[in-house]
């Protein structure tokens, strides 16, 4: 939900080899930590993001998701969605064909031209009607499938959960985005547009849920790592129940897996 600073994108070519050179080396090796434990090393420091992103949450993002729920359409919040999805096309793609997924990339370089072109540049989901449905991936899936290993569980500050293989693969995907490479100011800044709107129409449709789990849960923070953890695992493990912290565990309940 924030945009990059000013020198990370003035400095774009330096970040991307040295975040590529840290993926690459950290693909050597893979995490010791059991696939069904918790592995939270910097729990403290985390503990204080959690409290940050909460802070933001109850005093932006839940008042400005209220208002934008309330003011636009469920229509019009359709297509903005539609639009953040497939600005994303793109990086799924290029994902895609780094995970050695052929088909899938290909049915995205075809859902992404479809909607384009008879879509209203992507806010109708024309290609969904005609059977292509878009295969939803990241480079920390691309960094799960080449062998790297999970990590330490990371609350990132305006993101919310994730993992150490997560955060690389967050920034190498901003970085790779290609509306931000290609593009220029104030173009560029389209797809973060997007994304923030996609995001406020998410906690709004999520609303009763999300704020069961910030604030009428006895530990927020351990609610949201849990909840995250296993979505997560259960996306990479394709179902492989053996992965999940709870086995009773349901993806589908989770409020993040759409965040």
């Amino acid at each position: 939900m924030t945009l990059l600073p000013q020198f990370l994108l003035n400095k774009q070519r330096n970040l991307l080899c040295l975040l590529l050179a840290l993926t690459v080396s950290a693909c050597a090796s893979t995490s010791s930590q059991s696939p069904s434990g918790i592995n939270d090393p910097n729990e403290a420091a985390n503990r204080r993001i959690h409290g940050f992103n909460k802070s933001v949450d109850k005093v932006l993002l839940s008042p400005a998701a209220t208002g934008y729920g309330t003011i636009v359409p469920p229509v019009a919040r359709r297509g903005f969605s539609n639009f953040a999805d497939h600005l994303s096309l793109p990086n799924d793609f290029i994902n895609n064909s780094l995970q050695g997924n052929v088909g899938e990339a290909t049915t995205n370089l075809a859902r992404f031209t479809v909607n384009t072109l008879f879509g209203l540049f992507g806010f109708i989901d024309v290609a969904s009607a005609g059977g292509m449905e878009r295969h939803d991936t990241d480079f920390g899936e691309t960094l799960h499938v080449w062998g790297k290993g999970e990590g330490a569980y990371t609350e990132l500050p305006f993101f919310g959960p994730s993992t150490t293989r997560d955060a690389y693969g967050l920034l190498v995907d901003i970085i790779l985005d290609p509306f931000f490479v290609v593009t220029r100011e104030p173009t560029r800044y389209i797809g973060a547009g997007a994304y923030v709107v996609n995001v406020m129409g998410n906690r709004y449709d999520y609303d009763e849920t999300i704020d069961s789990i910030l604030y009428e849960s006895a530990d927020s923070y351990a609610q949201a790592r849990i909840l995250y953890l296993q979505n997560r695992r259960f996306e990479l493990g394709n179902g492989d129940a053996s992965t999940y912290v709870d086995p009773e565990f349901d993806p589908y309940e989770d409020p993040y897996a759409d965040f």
